[in-house]
């Protein structure tokens, strides 16, 4: 998932309208308003509770050189809004000027950042606090009608928090990275029959709508809606479990170069990967870290912590293959009752306790079968929530995509170096999360919150 930078303000990638189907957020300005507000609120309680949860040493500590301190993150998600909110859309002046190189994600590598002359923790907290408190004052007095494109159906300030639950998940990341006793607990799911259903599901041949044209708070790697044509697949109902890819494991899997791609191969063997991340063999089992519990890996939930070539090699091996982003999405969001493309697998409704494991309830995923409620019309369950699935297609722009409101956020990344990840996790919140939304990374990321699922072309 990217990181943001300083803003370049254009203008906002609208495309043709979306196809017959593809519905639009419906709701009045202060409908709106309200809603922005209440995902502000719930992105700044998240951020409050990863770092109020550890001590000063582990705010200030790079865990990890893949990950900021988390004292870098906090400050950076000020900065970005003070950058937005107040300098773009209110025409303020700078608050902290002096301090823009040092949270521009562009400017220093994650490695660089601890060597920085960085907020202290509690002036980190001022600052975002005096941040927001303007910030409120701007979304009261703005105006979602009129025609300006950053501020149209509140855009920026659903952007900026979605940017902050970004960051909030990379918190969570660190987190689980961070070695030393447990410092973030949550209830576990609700628990599940083992899932005895069918194993895939076939999805039919023929057009579709992807992306979107008319989701308000969509980004623009989202953009725009288009027709695709997609081959009749066979895709996994449940995504793939632990105990499934233990098989795999026991049969030799990370042991025979057959299954992997060649760049996966020489990987695993440079830095003697054996298994998923966090997972050790002792006494007979596979045990796992996870924030700072070690417990026995539970063989139903969904394999977490898998890079792109872990999941293309598991494919293989099983005789399949990952399914594609256009099939993923066609999966999760076609109705072939009515042709058209849905919100979410369940429909337009926004995502609910029943429908997906979201926003930090958990900190793992349920167990293969859950939330049947949250199945698309095809019966694929768990779509949206659980696990990051990672997909076989590079990140690539959409047919007449246009940047917005800056390059960075999308348009530098595309290319063969990255690998799109779908449906989101335990970690994301719903207002970062929709059946259109599209995250991307490095094909060797294991750190991150991924597992993924398999398809076969239909015989």
């Amino acid at each position: 998932m990217t990181e943001s930078t300083s803003p370049t303000p254009t203008t906002h990638p609208t495309g043709d309208p979306g196809p017959a189907g593809d519905t639009a957020l419906a709701a009045g300005p202060e409908a709106l308003r309200a809603r922005a507000l209440r995902a502000l609120t719930t992105a700044r309680a998240r951020t409050a509770l990863l770092t109020e949860c550890v001590e000063e040493p582990d705010l200030l500590a790079q865990h990890s050189p893949l990950m900021s301190p988390l004292v870098w993150d906090l400050a950076h998600i000020g900065n970005q809004e003070e950058l937005w909110l107040l300098r773009t859309v209110a025409g303020r002046e700078a608050m902290r000027p002096e301090i823009d190189g040092i949270y521009d994600a562009f400017e220093h590598s994650r490695a660089e950042r601890p060597s920085l002359p960085l907020l202290p923790p509690e002036e980190a907290r001022r600052y975002a606090a005096e941040v927001r408190g303007r910030a409120l004052d701007v979304l009261e007095g703005t105006a979602f009608q009129g025609g300006r494109a950053l501020t149209e159906a509140g855009f920026a300030f659903g952007m900026i928090a979605q940017h902050e639950q970004q960051h909030d998940e990379t918190m969570l990341i660190t987190h689980q990275l961070r070695r030393g006793p447990q410092a973030l607990t949550a209830p576990d799911p609700a628990p599940v029959p083992p899932y005895e259903g069918p194993a895939e599901v076939l999805v039919p041949g023929g057009p579709f709508t992807m992306g979107t044209s008319t989701e308000p708070w969509a980004l623009d790697n989202e953009r725009p809606a288009h027709r695709r044509e997609v081959a009749a697949f066979h895709i996994d109902t449940v995504p793939v479990t632990n105990g499934a890819y233990q098989e795999f494991l026991a049969d030799g899997g990370y042991e025979d170069a057959r299954w992997w791609d060649p760049a996966g191969w020489a990987h695993i063997r440079e830095h003697s990967i054996r298994a998923p991340q966090f997972w050790r063999r002792e006494g007979g089992q596979w045990l796992r870290r996870r924030f700072g519990v070690t417990e026995v890996v539970p063989p139903g939930e969904p394999v977490l912590h898998v890079s792109w070539y872990e999941a293309d090699a598991y494919a293989r091996w099983a005789g399949r293959r990952l399914p594609t982003e256009t099939e993923w999405e066609k999966a999760a969001r076609f109705d072939p009752a009515t042709g058209r493309s849905r919100r979410y697998p369940w429909g337009d409704a926004d995502p609910g306790p029943d429908h997906a494991n979201l926003g930090q309830r958990h900190l793992r995923p349920a167990p293969a079968g859950s939330y049947p409620q949250g199945a698309s019309p095809l019966g694929v369950r768990q779509l949206i929530g659980d696990v990051w699935e990672w997909t076989a297609s590079d990140f690539l722009p959409y047919p007449r995509f246009t940047a917005f409101p800056y390059k960075e956020y999308s348009e530098v990344f595309f290319g063969p170096e990255y690998k799109v990840l779908r449906g989101g996790s335990f970690a994301v919140d719903p207002v970062a999360c929709r059946g259109t939304f599209r995250n991307w990374d490095y094909p060797i990321r294991r750190q991150i919150f991924s597992g993924f699922r398999t398809a076969r072309d239909a015989a």
